[in-house]
């Protein structure tokens, strides 16, 4: 763990000169015991009621690009006296992970300790809610006198000086051809297909939003089929911010939307509109979802990754991503489900037999005790040497302390002595892996009795599918592949 440690002092007088040698002695002692590294002191001299303090600034910069993982300091005053500060560090433990401990153990966010933490951040955010409610008491003024008040406009439309028009491009024709479709019968999904694989932009990426993909989807169909102002009229105020602290959005009832008649040029008519209205209610829903079925989360496409489908008319399974999307995002990798049950039956029978056969089980125990003598001997080796790797850390702590070596020679020796502690940790963790796996074939008389009741099966059931294989992927051609919850025997 790299601490930033931060000190305050009010005045440069000597008594607080003092206070400052002894703050440091006390953060020396602090991170020797917990083992942890000093990436940087920083210290301000400086009332604690601003915030434009050189050194705070540049630790709170440097957290936010993730320079350490933990700030500590004498007490909380030390930090901060006022709100907004206050709740801009709190967000860097919440939001940037980095962590805050006060010596007077009023603070630890590694425990979850923020007692005294909250009543800071708690003043902040009521001024903050006092601030948030006044700015949408003006949006909704805005809003009651026909002036759109959204950072976006609906696809199809441009926004001018407060009011909604419709874009000379082919959006417009879009959002109709959406409505005429859905009408005459095409579900949300397949409609949703159909432009991605025409090259038609995305609402998110015609908006220049980050991250936008190039897929339409039955949800993006459906905010379109659903949204007021294609009839000219301004809705606004279907949803609000759950509080000032979050993001997260909730909806709105009707009663208390604010609603304004034909502000601006429809694209669809009412009656239109109204009737795909009356169709959400009334039509199921076109099934986009794969159907619960045999292999539903164990199957998966080699190529993309995604899940595959059972379709009925197929009486088989196709790649999860070509079914949503068409040819243009994957292909359909389809095969049978009655070839794929032979196949998995007739692999499991044969692999069951060849675990239960005695000879194999000799051979597994017997590569397995000189295996695990091997693994501990190599992993009592990485345990001394990162006790010895931590023993100079230590040390060099105090050669710190003692000032017999500079902060950046610190630095630089601690930067080389977490590097080989991060390889041996690595090492560790492979070694126990591996150890892990020989455990299993200590488990085997476990194993083989569990077996017992898989030699005779001649049906595939879930618990069997489930027990056995941990997925299976099937590859462009069809053909599948088998990844196993332990690994298949060979046998000499």
């Amino acid at each position: 763990m790299r601490c930033a440690i931060y000190i305050r002092v009010s005045t440069d007088k000597e008594e607080q000169k003092a206070s400052l040698k002894y703050q440091k002695e006390l953060f020396y002692r602090y991170v020797e015991e917990k083992g942890w590294d000093i990436y940087e002191f920083y210290v301000d001299v400086q009332t604690g009621t601003t915030g434009k303090r050189k050194n705070l600034q540049k630790m709170i910069e440097e957290a936010q690009a993730k320079k350490f993982d933990i700030i500590l300091a004498k007490e909380l005053s030390r930090l901060a006296r006022n709100g907004e500060l206050s709740y801009k560090i709190k967000n860097l433990c919440e939001n940037q992970g980095i962590h805050i401990i006060t010596l007077d153990n009023a603070i630890n966010t590694l425990t979850g300790n923020t007692n005294m933490f909250g009543l800071y951040a708690w003043m902040y955010e009521q001024e903050s809610q006092n601030t948030s409610n006044r700015v949408k008491e003006t949006l909704r003024t805005r809003a009651k006198k026909g002036l759109f008040k959204g950072s976006n406009p609906p696809y199809g439309y441009e926004v001018r000086e407060g009011t909604l028009y419709v874009r000379d491009d082919i959006t417009s024709s879009i959002v109709k051809r959406i409505f005429e479709e859905y009408l005459a019968g095409s579900g949300r999904q397949s409609i949703a297909r159909r432009l991605y694989n025409e090259g038609i932009s995305t609402p998110a990426d015609l908006a220049g939003k980050k991250n936008a993909g190039d897929k339409w989807n039955d949800s993006t169909i459906k905010l379109i089929l659903t949204n007021p102002h294609y009839v000219g009229d301004l809705v606004q105020n279907r949803s609000t911010t759950v509080s000032v602290t979050s993001k997260k959005r909730r909806q709105v009832e009707q009663e208390n939307q604010i609603i304004v008649k034909d502000t601006h040029e429809a694209i669809i008519p009412r009656d239109v509109f109204d009737a795909v209205q009356q169709q959400l209610k009334i039509r199921t829903k076109f099934i986009t979802a794969p159907k619960k079925h045999l292999f539903t989360n164990v199957l998966f496409c080699s190529d993309c990754g995604k899940g595959m489908w059972y379709r009925s008319n197929r009486k088989g399974y196709v790649c999860g991503n070509y079914a949503r999307h068409g040819k243009k995002a994957c292909s359909s990798h389809s095969i049978k489900e009655d070839l794929l049950t032979d196949t998995v039956l007739t692999d499991i029978q044969k692999l069951v037999k060849e675990i239960y056969q005695e000879r194999y089980v000799k051979q597994l125990e017997a590569q397995s005790k000189k295996s695990k003598q091997s693994l501990q001997k190599q992993l009592d080796k990485v345990e001394n040497q990162v006790n010895i790797i931590k023993g100079l850390k230590r040390k060099y702590i105090n050669m710190l302390a003692e000032e017999i070596i500079t902060q950046e020679e610190y630095r630089e020796i601690v930067e080389v002595n977490n590097i080989e502690i991060k390889e041996l940790v690595e090492k560790k963790t492979d070694l126990l892996t591996a150890m892990a796996s020989e455990k299993t074939v200590d488990n085997i008389e476990l194993l083989k009795q569990e077996l017992l009741h898989f030699l005779n099966f001649d049906e595939l059931k879930p618990e069997i599918l489930h027990r056995l294989i941990n997925r299976i992927e099937v590859k462009a051609d069809g053909a599948p592949i088998i990844h196993y919850r332990f690994s298949a025997p060979k046998i000499k």
